[in-house]
């Protein structure tokens, strides 16, 4: 760890990593929940095109990705709303429209190339410079205090969208909130994973942190923590191993989901054994201590 440490930009990059890793799950946890899970992956295909649109011409890439970034999401949400496509169709759009326009922008671009393309497309630790570090702590506080503001009528809108409208909530309003807040994660994640990765770091420890726990404060809980924890642990392994750290960062993730879905299957099986020994009175079954009703598997409760 001290060697790491020795190093300039692999300082530069765990701060980014560990931004990420907190960032990313907190508002994955409202995607998944909405079940858009692969929202974050079109958005990718769209910071693509921003980024090439940056090099194009002559301008910041984090800034246009950003920019670009944003004004996706919202087209998604339009496309959603008005047209008469379902959210699968109009992810679909953005993945072809995206990947399409990154890849002719970044081929007329000035001074890029495939290089370029590729550091993007996967992340690249070494180039992640102290602008860099300084963006993503900008916008991750954006991101934070957002959910830290809007996050009841975040929740209320996840659970049920019918619910949050006859509630009062302005649907659409938060829908295309939790739709930007994702872009900013995508741009804020892109130099360490890479825009083809970023979703797997806001999804996988969410459904992760679900196979252990059933409420919705501590499911975002236990996903930051494993979230920070697979950056920075893929991170680390990526330097001393000497392997891409995007694919570092997303292979740990999953085995920790591997292993939280053994740990989850051993813990309910422990519970129904003991939900059978105990009878509730009437003659029912009793619930297993410590757990909750559930509808469907992967659902929270708050």
């Amino acid at each position: 760890m001290t060697e790491m440490l020795s190093y300039d930009f692999m300082q530069r990059a765990l701060i980014a990593a560990a931004l990420v890793g907190l960032v990313a799950p907190v508002i994955g946890t409202f995607l998944v929940q909405r079940r858009l899970a692969l929202l974050g992956d079109g958005i990718g295909h769209v910071a693509l095109t921003g980024v090439a649109l940056g090099f194009l011409t002559g301008t910041s890439p984090v800034l246009s990705a950003l920019i670009v970034s944003a004004l996706g999401a919202a087209a998604i949400e339009l496309v959603r709303v008005r047209a008469r496509t379902g959210g699968d169709v109009a992810l679909a759009l953005l993945f072809y429209g995206g990947i399409a326009g990154g890849v002719l922008l970044i081929g007329l671009a000035p001074g890029a190339n495939n290089a370029t393309l590729t550091a993007f497309l996967f992340g690249s630790v070494s180039s992640v410079s102290e602008e860099d570090v300084a963006v993503v702590i900008g916008l991750a506080v954006l991101v934070v205090a957002v959910i830290a503001y809007f996050g009841r009528e975040l929740f209320v809108l996840c659970m049920d969208e019918d619910t949050a409208r006859a509630a009062g909530l302005p649907v659409r309003f938060l829908s295309l909130l939790v739709s930007i807040t994702a872009a900013v994660t995508v741009v804020i994640s892109m130099r360490v994973v890479g825009v083809l990765m970023v979703s797997a770091l806001m999804v996988v420890p969410v459904v992760a942190a679900q196979q252990l726990t059933r409420s919705f404060r501590v499911t975002a809980a236990l996903a930051v923590a494993i979230g920070v924890l697979s950056a920075v642990g893929g991170l680390s392994t990526a330097f001393y191993v000497d392997v891409a750290p995007g694919a570092a960062i997303v292979l740990l993730t999953l085995a920790v989901f591997a292993v939280a879905v053994t740990a989850g299957r051993l813990v309910r099986s422990r519970g129904g054994r003991a939900a059978g020994e105990r009878t509730a009175p009437g003659g029912g079954k009793g619930a297993a201590v410590g757990t909750m009703p559930q509808d469907e598997p992967g659902s929270v409760t708050t």
